[in-house]
């Protein structure tokens, strides 16, 4: 009842899952993250598979490990989809025999695609496309761009209602997490939310502590003058602000 992305940037190394289904809060259950390896787990969703793979890859298992060793605890893995990427941006991915159709996969190294319930198999297969033909782009824009690619291909058969972009860099914490529980078309949603990080929040969080600076910095200065040079040019270029915040006179 799902489609998804996960993938490890070649250049930053960040790792990142987008998932969209006609299907409430799908972020709440289907993305799992260790500190350099992620796993989606979805179909009739059972999250002890992200907690169990992501504790075989975080030991150094092999994305392909990591499946075979969680498979075999689960009893109910035909109805089971999931996907998973490991420390080096290896891919591996199961699709149950009783997983709903159209479900299927597609792995390469530094990405997975994967859905169930799809209106055809060009959903995946367009998600693949434009992830692997915008490798210059943004990742998180490029991440949601290939999910936009297959929801214009057909997208969940049974229409939409919740998305999710997750992203972790190197930490056990996201840098980035948006979700859109309940919406007519999430996925826009999520691109307004990551428009709206990126005026203020994406700067703050420069200023956060991380494995390297347990205390990171304390200093605003820089962020500030980084968040107001982005008002400016957006300004300038006559972009209004993404965000429905209220301002208290």
């Amino acid at each position: 009842m799902t489609f998804s992305l996960i993938a490890r940037d070649e250049i930053t190394g960040f790792y990142g899952i987008a998932v969209a289904s006609r299907f409430f809060a799908v972020g709440a259950t289907i993305p799992h993250f260790g500190q350099n390896c992620a796993v989606a787990s979805q179909a009739l969703v059972n999250p002890m598979w992200g907690v169990a793979g992501r504790e075989h890859l975080s030991a150094g298992m092999s994305a392909s490990e990591a499946l075979n060793a969680t498979k075999i605890l689960d009893n109910g893995q035909s109805q089971r989809q999931v996907h998973m990427i490991d420390q080096r941006g290896r891919t591996a991915a199961h699709t149950g025999a009783d997983c709903i159709g159209w479900a299927g996969h597609l792995t390469a190294d530094g990405v997975s695609v994967a859905g169930n319930m799809l209106e055809n198999d060009q959903v995946i297969a367009a998600m693949m496309q434009y992830y692997n033909d915008h490798k210059t782009v943004e990742f998180a824009s490029r991440i949601l761009g290939a999910m936009q690619a297959g929801e214009s291909a057909g997208g969940d058969s049974r229409g939409r209602q919740s998305a999710s972009l997750t992203i972790h860099r190197g930490e056990l914490f996201p840098w980035l997490d948006l979700r859109s529980d309940d919406h007519d078309a999430p996925l826009d949603e999520i691109e307004r939310l990551l428009a709206v990080a990126q005026e203020r929040y994406i700067h703050f969080t420069e200023l956060m502590g991380h494995s390297d600076n347990f205390s990171g910095r304390a200093d605003r200065t820089k962020i500030d003058a980084a968040i107001e040079q982005g008002e400016k040019e957006r300004r300038q270029k006559g972009i209004m602000s993404a965000s429905r915040a209220t301002t208290k006179s």
